[in-house]
């Protein structure tokens, strides 16, 4: 009797340890997972969630103005909001292109991506998606004088179709439509304007996004066609490993759910879309912000691209070899690789690098200082090249130091030969401060593609933005034919 009695409670000795041993490694993965959660830790203390999106995608995001101040609106803004409010945090929007998105996630400029994006086995390879919030079919868009031409999806094989990059519309014209010329466009409204213009027969949008377009543009309508997925599911995207993270997303979301919160969000996405006045009134504020940052990065890159490219000239002419060297690598390097390339090497390389935590505003003017620091460089070591020797000669004679020279000698008679080429870099530099708008940079082309998105019409903005940048340009070139006929005066 008592051996049976011992055997029993070794029994359940044996059974408790094989339970504690199946718990306690549950909760310490749960306490660890917590731990490792550096994603959410960085949130917590920082106090401020960080949410990137692009805001051409009415009804789910755009920017609309209020009392003359520009803000954001949408479904995606509404439930982002609730996100920051749950966790007790600020919440800032970081407006980019879509295609921007993945990239500023995985080096942490962004905490999460809620822009419409539907998770795909690619995606989720790089990053993970918290439960669906959102479900919504896809659409097939044509002129409406064509709509008799596609009755089904065949009728799409072997024509030209548009859709954004790098989205599941992309995807499906490159899946299910056979031999499909597919032309992926950065922004939506650039699809739009290329199905009116012609470049495309057809677009795939999103229904909800496409109804609102087609809103705003009459002689656009539905093809009858049906896709083999008719609704896809929209999550919102955030860094692998932060299951703290992940589990308070799906909690808020699972609570807009529960409250039937959705269509709250659907009813004033629809309020802020409405027209409150013309289009100077409405989105002039847009453009004015924008002329701002146009001057203020052209003027930033060219200033002190002129001191750093006064250095590399120096160092090029140098006689000390190691100088001359690093300063031709560095001309070389810069005038061989594309703008686009040293905004993106900067504004990622800034944080994934170095650890730094700059605005995109900030990564934009450091990358034109560092395009417009090789070109003014050449600029200026021409401009001293063409200088008579005998005038360096002459002042070396007289006892002038090298640095003496240039300073007194060289350089005045230099700036005469660089002005008009420093002038011509001054013009380039404020058109091709646009590209910075790929991060997010407010600009004159950037919110000139905010306004597309908000006001639904592809080919205003552009024009606005083209008169725009003729004005600034055109007003720079005579301000700098006054400046060269000053000094043949003074000559």
């Amino acid at each position: 009797m008592i051996q049976k009695k011992a055997m029993n409670i070794i029994k359940v000795i044996i059974c408790t340890v094989f339970l504690c041993g199946l718990i306690f490694p549950i909760f310490s993965a749960k306490a660890g997972a917590e731990e490792q959660d550096q994603t959410w830790e960085k949130i917590k203390k920082r106090g401020e969630l960080r949410v990137g999106l692009s805001a051409d995608y009415a009804p789910l995001e755009f920017e609309t103005t209020k009392n003359g101040k520009c803000e954001f609106a949408g479904i995606d803004i509404e439930l982002a909001k609730k996100i920051a409010k749950d966790n007790h945090l600020k919440l800032k929007i970081e407006n980019m292109s879509f295609d921007s998105l993945l990239g500023a996630l995985k080096t942490g400029k962004i905490d999460m991506i809620i822009s419409g994006m539907t998770p795909t086995p690619e995606r989720k390879k790089e990053v993970d998606f918290s439960d669906s919030y959102l479900k919504s079919g896809q659409s097939m868009v044509v002129k409406k004088t064509d709509l008799d031409k596609y009755k089904s999806l065949r009728d799409f094989d072997n024509k030209r179709i548009g859709a954004q990059k790098q989205t599941t519309q992309e995807q499906l014209a490159k899946t299910e439509i056979n031999n499909a010329d597919v032309h992926a466009m950065t922004r939506l409204p650039e699809t739009i304007l290329s199905l009116k213009s012609g470049k495309v027969d057809g677009i795939i949008i999103e229904k909800p996004v496409a109804e609102a377009y087609l809103q705003q543009n009459p002689e656009l309508g539905f093809a009858n066609v049906k896709f083999h997925e008719p609704e896809k599911d929209t999550s919102i995207a955030l860094p692998k490993n932060s299951p703290v993270f992940l589990a308070q997303l799906n909690k808020s979301i699972k609570d807009m759910k529960d409250q039937g919160l959705m269509e709250q969000y659907k009813e004033k996405a629809a309020q802020s879309m409405e027209e409150d006045g013309n289009f100077f009134t409405k989105y002039s504020s847009f453009f004015i912000t924008g002329i701002k940052n146009t001057i203020l990065i052209s003027i930033v890159g060219v200033v002190f691209g002129a001191l750093f490219g006064a250095l590399f000239a120096l160092m090029k002419l140098s006689s000390i070899k190691p100088l001359k060297w690093l300063a031709s690598v560095y001309i070389e390097f810069i005038r061989g690789t594309p703008l686009l390339v040293q905004v993106f090497l900067v504004f990622f390389g800034t944080t994934a690098v170095l650890g730094w935590d700059i605005s995109a505003l900030i990564c934009g003017m450091i990358a034109m200082v560092i395009n417009c620091a090789a070109y003014i460089a050449e600029i200026i070591r021409a401009g001293i090249n063409a200088v008579d020797k005998g005038q360096t000669e002459a002042a070396r004679s007289l006892g002038l130091s090298y640095g003496q020279t240039m300073k007194n000698i060289i350089l005045p008679q230099a700036v005469k030969n660089i002005l008009p080429a420093l002038g011509n870099e001054f013009v380039t530099v404020i058109k091709e401060s646009s590209i910075v708008s790929v991060i997010g940079v407010s600009e004159i082309m950037f919110n000139a593609q905010v306004v597309q998105g908000a006001s639904f019409d592809p080919f205003t903005p552009l024009l606005v933005a083209a008169i725009l940048y003729f004005i600034l340009t055109f007003t720079l070139s005579r301000v700098m034919n006054i400046l060269e006929g000053r000094m043949k005066v003074s000559d």
